[in-house]
């Protein structure tokens, strides 16, 4: 079954149960079509869950494109329903108790849900189970007391299936010339989730292990670093995920660089420097040919070693300013870059980077972006979770 028609029916539920009393026949008939299509929905996935992120709806770790601005959405989220799991053993009992406190919360001025992570509600089996982002529940541990259910993002977040994306991605690139604009959108929703993880926002950087995984590393580490700047800089939650999409795919023209130039330990020759540094009009090429609504993400990808006093490269026939996005994945892909280790050079220490971005801002990056930026990796010290790179990736 299509989860959109089972939370459609579950908008309309709630809806009902703020205008009828206890025992009125159309919360009776609401509560039983909403309950008969969560079974439904049950008989194909066990275990539903969902997602509500402003103007997206997640479904497990797929979006649901007919959903995208739903304004229930927006709603669920405002109550501090950020997320919503079921388990296979939910009765209808259970179904209405949540219907009808959902409903009161609605009904109520600036009233909230209460996690049922932190409800610590002992002696009952719950089996639906909603709030926050951080809530992150094994299903085969459904039955355990819930203070020992709750594991945080950072503490289980691994980039497993993000690496395996980006991997793909950069495959479809290469063999087909084709960009999967679709697995690009789901590793920028599932990195946003993991950084909303905890109650306060988090930076899950992924640690390299081998050069050869610089590439994939290094896009989903800009990808996490941009979307945090551009969170810090308080723009809309679209254009995070925008200029997160656009950080994922930055270097995009590097996939066609020859690992030997990519990881060439000495220096390199006018050559090679002339071929590393053709990735960024290869990249915007890539991308642009590959979806016109990327068009941001092309910009960046041309843009993103572009100096504010006009050096780095491309060389440009003019001078311009360049995109804000391009000028906000500048400094994140300098700081990422910077603080990993590559076959040339060690990785250097956050506060030399960030001395180093202070020093820069006003002629290699824009003054007011780079202060924003320091400002913020200062702010999320301890914070910064370091992922591994897992070893079968």
């Amino acid at each position: 079954m299509e989860p959109q028609r089972f939370l459609y029916v579950l908008a309309h539920a709630v809806s009902t149960m703020g205008l009828y009393k206890a025992g009125h026949p159309a919360r009776e008939r609401v509560t039983d079509r909403a309950f008969a299509l969560l079974r439904e929905l049950q008989s194909e996935e066990a275990h539903p869950d969902f997602s509500f992120l402003d103007d997206e709806v997640i479904f497990g770790k797929l979006s649901v494109p007919e959903l995208r601005y739903w304004d229930w959405s927006r709603r669920f989220a405002e109550i501090g329903m950020q997320r919503l799991e079921f388990d296979p053993e939910v009765t209808r009992d259970d179904f209405c108790e949540f219907l009808d406190d959902i409903a009161v919360k609605f009904a109520t001025p600036g009233g909230r849900v209460v996690d049922t992570a932190e409800a610590r509600q002992t002696g009952a089996v719950k089996t639906i189970r909603y709030g926050t982002l951080a809530l992150r529940i094994d299903p085969e541990d459904g039955r355990k007391a819930l203070e020992k259910e709750v594991v945080t993002a950072t503490m289980s977040y691994r980039m497993n299936e993000e690496i395996d994306a980006i991997k793909y991605l950069h495959e479809e690139v290469l063999q087909n010339g084709g960009l999967p604009l679709l697995e690009a959108e789901a590793v920028v929703r599932s990195l946003s989730v993991a950084m909303h993880g905890e109650s306060e926002l988090m930076l899950p950087l992924l640690m390299l292990k081998d050069f050869d995984q610089y590439t994939t590393t290094h896009c989903l580490n800009v990808s996490v670093l941009v979307m945090g700047l551009a969170e810090h800089l308080q723009l809309h939650a679209r254009d995070v995920r925008t200029f997160g999409i656009a950080g994922l795919l930055h270097d995009l023209g590097k996939v066609k660089i020859p690992l030997e130039i990519l990881n060439k330990p000495g220096k390199l020759t006018d050559d090679e420097r002339s071929v590393m540094q053709n990735h960024a009009a290869e990249g915007a090429k890539l991308i642009i040919t590959s979806d016109r609504e990327l068009d941001m993400a092309a910009a960046v990808a041309f843009e993103h070693h572009i100096m504010l006093n006009g050096g780095g490269y491309p060389r440009r026939h003019y001078q311009r300013d360049c995109h804000k996005a391009s000028d906000l994945v500048h400094v994140c892909d300098v700081y990422d870059a910077l603080r990993t280790n590559r076959p040339y050079r060690a990785a250097w220490e956050a506060e030399r980077v960030l001395s180093y971005i202070t020093e820069k801002a006003g002629s290699e990056f824009e003054p007011e972006i780079a202060t924003k930026f320091v400002q913020l990796m200062r702010h999320m010290e301890g914070r910064v979770a370091q992922v591994e790179y897992p070893a079968t990736a």
